[in-house]
């Protein structure tokens, strides 16, 4: 059964593909329509009038004036002040030489408008010039005895002024909208910028904390226990390629390997503990509960709170027991403790601070501080459900 197509639905095709034309065809196809309108029946005489001397039949010149006050809409955009010049010097000798009204003389609304929305030199200048010049003309008009009163004229002038205004209006929306757009892309791309250094924190701090620990430990043992220091090696090797995984993998590079096995999870939280202590640190690791269905948000951030938790241990408590305890139900409660010296966030505002911003963003909570009889615990809470 298929469903009913809304007429808007209909036009929103024809809607795009009008958009995709040019200012030259969109503007052209007004300035034809409103020529049209006058010579179209009904609507023909239905235009402006300033000075109420009708006394002269339209001739050839007349036609020419008719046409000069709506075919140069067609550059209304692209030349907005050559537009309104053109049209109010052909509307002014149209009311002077006495021809009947036109519509076309509805142009010079239009003109006005656009001088208001799209002028972007020279405004000033342009709306100084377009006030002398009404003047000039209305003092003319007066000068060949027009029955209008002086208040008629500045009311006609007001309601000009007023198209122009609203034009300056719709401006300045047009500009309000585009710099909250503006703002709003500068936002995305610092949040995209923050997260980015997050992640290439969190990959590449705790891997080459490792890789380092291992080659010092290297240096110590490669004269007396020489198959300690190649299985070292082969951990850095080993460490090494798996920084390699996770930065495709972050990076969207896409390769063989399938997306499942090298993307930071809660299943690989065994992997990442068993990294650590191949690089010295005593880790022990225990997990509590069901594992629940988590948003891949949800289940980034457990992995970058252990992550973090062990990284710290190893650069300020190398060698000290860690425990890491992982209980899984509603939300899932990480504490990772240190024996050893207190760790202290990192001072470049990324670590265990950067990473109480990533626990908020999926609606959890992060604390991290020394513990009374010494150490050092991180303690985080992340609900398994939708982020925020």
């Amino acid at each position: 059964m298929t469903g009913k197509v809304a007429p808007l639905d209909r036009l929103r095709p024809i809607g795009t593909w009008w958009r995709g034309r040019g200012l030259t065809v969109r503007d052209g196809a007004l300035a034809t329509v409103f020529a049209l309108l006058a010579f179209a029946p009904g609507v023909a005489h239905e235009g402006m009038i300033l000075a109420y001397n009708n006394h002269r039949a339209l001739d050839p010149f007349g036609l020419a004036l008719l046409f000069a006050q709506c075919l140069p809409l067609v550059a209304r955009r692209r030349r907005p002040a050559w537009c309104l010049a053109l049209i109010f010097v052909a509307f002014g000798l149209h009311e002077l030489l006495g021809y009947p009204a036109t519509f076309a003389s509805e142009g010079l609304i239009i003109a006005l408008y656009s001088a208001g929305a799209h002028q972007e030199r020279a405004r000033r200048t342009l709306a100084v010039a377009g006030t002398i010049a009404y003047a000039a003309l209305a003092v003319a008009l007066r000068a060949q005895g027009s029955s209008e009163m002086p208040v008629a004229f500045f009311t006609f002038y007001l309601f000009l002024a007023g198209c122009c205004a609203v034009g300056v209006w719709m401006r300045a929306r047009a500009r309000q909208e585009a710099g909250r757009r503006r703002r709003a892309a500068d936002s995305a791309i610092a949040a995209e910028r923050a997260r980015i250094a997050r992640e290439l924190h969190d990959v590449v701090t705790h891997h080459v904390t490792t890789m380092v620990a291992q080659a010092d430990a290297a240096q110590f043992v490669i004269a007396d226990e020489p198959g300690r220091a190649t299985s070292g090696l082969a951990t850095i090797g080993d460490t090494g390629r798996r920084t390699l995984a996770e930065l495709r993998y972050f990076l969207g590079v896409l390769d063989s390997v399938p997306d499942a096995e090298r993307a930071p999870s809660v299943a690989r939280l065994s992997d990442l503990v068993e990294s650590t202590r191949s690089a010295g640190q005593p880790v022990e690791l225990t997990e509590e509960g069901e594992r629940q269905p988590m948003t891949s948000g949800a289940e980034l951030a457990v992995y970058r709170v252990v992550q973090e938790a062990l990284t710290n241990a190893l650069k300020h408590a190398a060698g000290y027991p860690t425990v890491v305890r992982v209980r899984y139900g509603a939300d899932v409660d990480i504490e990772v403790s240190t024996d050893g010296p207190v760790v202290t966030a990192s001072r470049d505002g990324r670590g265990l601070t950067g990473l109480r911003e990533r626990v908020s963003v999926v609606g959890g909570e992060l604390r991290a501080g020394g513990r009374p009889d010494g150490g050092f615990t991180v303690h985080a809470r992340i609900p398994v459900g939708s982020e925020r």
